[in-house]
Order: structure tokens, then C-alpha cells, then sequence
């Protein structure tokens, strides 16, 4: 044999070795699970423009609250999907120190108002616009829908990608403050614009 089959049969085998340890180490583990680089750090607090109205919004606002950040856009279906579920769960836990924070990422200012008009805005809700995606690059944002879930120290503790649906949303607020841990999960598929 030439040194050159040697070292080509040598190259092949050491592919077949590394990607057969790497297909091992998946083993077992759930796909559908997308932990963030955030979970477990403090949340970014970037400062964002008040969706309706002058001033700013950040997360220090919130300070001692339980949050969830939703990050969305009007030419989002799954926004479209989850609206619902986050303005019920926004009510039933108005009284628990629960805040919801809808930031508008990557959206224009017309059609991000119709979709406050037409699918309704919450009393416990503050929305921001991230009218330069600062926010949504400070919380490694992908794709619309994503929902962020920060606990009363300013934490970040679990993220779903996806639209979400009220009983995981409820789910995940009531193992926040019963102070029980959580999951990252994805529930289906973000968009991009």
C-alpha cells in the first residue's frame, strides 16, 4: 500500500470515530429542549422606548418582580398563536407580582399598534420597542415567538421558542413562585423577517 491509502484509510477512520462519539453523546437527550446561555445569569437590562406613549422602559423597573419577557412582532403568526394565552396568564397573576414585558422587535410602528388593537393589550403588560434589536441581541433572540422568564432576583430562569400556550405559561409562573425550577422547552417554530 502507498502512504497515501495509509493516510486516507487513517483519515476515514478518525471521521467514523468522531462522529460516532458525537452522535453518542445525543443519545438520550430531548431536541426539543434549547437551553439559553442567559438561564441562570441576570437578565440584560437594556433600556427601550415605551411602546405607547414617551419615556423608557428596562428590566430594573421591574425589580422584585417575577417577569415575562415576550418578544414579538405583528407579522408573526406563532405572535399571533400565543396573544391570547399571554394576556390570561397576564391577568390571572396581576395580584402575585407578575409583570409581563412585550418587546417589539423588528417591526414597524403601524402594523405593531393595529395588532395591539385588533388582538388587545393587557392591564399588567408594559411593551417596549426594540426599534434597533439591541434587546433581542442582549437575550440571543433567533426567531419570533420567544418568551423569557426572570425570577424575583432579576435572574433569568427558563425560555420557551415558540409560541406558548396558557398552561405552560401558568405551568411556568407557578413553579417561579412556588420557587421550584424550570425548563427550557420549544414548542414549534420561530420566524425571521
Amino acid at each position: 500500500m502507498s502512504n497515501r491509502i495509509v493516510w486516507a484509510v487513517i483519515a476515514a477512520g478518525l471521521i467514523i470515530v468522531i462522529a460516532g462519539i458525537a452522535f453518542a453523546g445525543s443519545l438520550g437527550s430531548d431536541p426539543t429542549v434549547v437551553e439559553s446561555a442567559l438561564v441562570g445569569a441576570p437578565a440584560p437590562d437594556i433600556e427601550l422606548e415605551a411602546f405607547d406613549g414617551p419615556g423608557t422602559v428596562r428590566m430594573t423597573d421591574f425589580a422584585g418582580d417575577v417577569v415575562v419577557v415576550n418578544f414579538w412582532a405583528s407579522w408573526c403568526t406563532g405572535c399571533r398563536t400565543e396573544h391570547a394565552a399571554l394576556l390570561a396568564a397576564s391577568d390571572r397573576y396581576a395580584e402575585f407580582g407578575v409583570t409581563f414585558f412585550g418587546i417589539n422587535t423588528q417591526d414597524v410602528p403601524g402594523p405593531a399598534s393595529s395588532f395591539l388593537d385588533e388582538f388587545g393589550r393587557g392591564d399588567n403588560y408594559v411593551y417596549a420597542v426594540d426599534d434597533k434589536s439591541l434587546a433581542a441581541f442582549a437575550y440571543g433572540v433567533h426567531g419570533l415567538p420567544e418568551t423569557f422568564f426572570i425570577d424575583r432576583d432579576g435572574n433569568v430562569v427558563g425560555k420557551v421558542i415558540g409560541p406558548v400556550t396558557f398552561d405552560l405559561m401558568t405551568g411556568t409562573i407557578e413553579s417561579i413562585l412556588l420557587g421550584k425550577s424550570v425548563e427550557s422547552v420549544k414548542t414549534g417554530e420561530t420566524e425571521t423577517k
